[in-house]
């Protein structure tokens, strides 16, 4: 497949996925628009990249759809300089366009899953749900996929009022969710249930019931 064939593509995937289906930040669809998403797929995968499902990667991990990744960039609100903790990198298509937008990346992806090269940002290789507590406080956590529950341990990686975007999977059904920390406590918002990558090692803490 030619470059000419994959602009055309990402070109559809911004007027006919993207504006029809509430991502209206010019900013993400700027972005999005400008960052060949094929780069960041194994190239027996590349035909795939702007499909409207997850894309298989290695090791069990896949890439999300284009829809979702816009409608977490939308909620996120990144600004030139924030600092991004960004938990389930995958191959880093995500990392490249928060760069994209001015955000200072941190990307955390479990060992041995897919391989990451994206200048300027950086990787750290480990459990998802543990984070990166070294380069906190973090003005954004994006978790790039759907989890039973966003560990205390992450949230108390985010400064005071820093925002949150994510994925819940609740009941068997995903859900986008945004939300910020106030005194130390996350509050989220559900805004609408899509089909997302569901992220390992996130399983819900149990409860006690009486």
């Amino acid at each position: 497949m030619t470059e000419q064939n994959f602009s055309s593509m990402r070109a559809a995937m911004v007027e006919s996925q993207l504006r029809t289906s509430d991502v209206d930040d010019q900013r993400v669809i700027a972005v999005m628009a400008r960052v060949p998403r094929e780069d960041f797929l194994p190239v027996e995968r590349r035909a795939m990249a702007y499909i409207d499902r997850p894309v298989p990667l290695s090791g069990g991990r896949a890439l999300n759809p284009p829809l979702v990744t816009g409608r977490l960039l939308k909620e996120a609100q990144v600004e030139p300089g924030d600092k991004v903790l960004l938990i389930g990198a995958a191959t880093g298509y995500s990392a490249a366009l928060l760069a994209g937008l001015g955000a200072l990346v941190t990307a955390v992806e479990e060992e041995g899953g897919p391989e990451i090269t994206v200048q300027g940002v950086t990787v750290v290789r480990g459990p998802l749900h543990a984070g990166a507590a070294q380069g906190a406080p973090y003005d954004v956590l994006f978790i790039d996929g759907a989890v039973q529950d966003v560990p205390a341990a992450l949230v108390a990686q985010l400064a005071e009022s820093g925002r949150v975007v994510t994925g819940l999977v609740e009941r068997g059904v995903t859900r986008l969710c945004s939300g910020r920390v106030v005194a130390g406590t996350l509050g989220l918002s559900r805004l609408a249930d899509i089909e997302m990558v569901v992220l390992p090692g996130f399983a819900a803490p149990e409860r006690f019931t009486f």
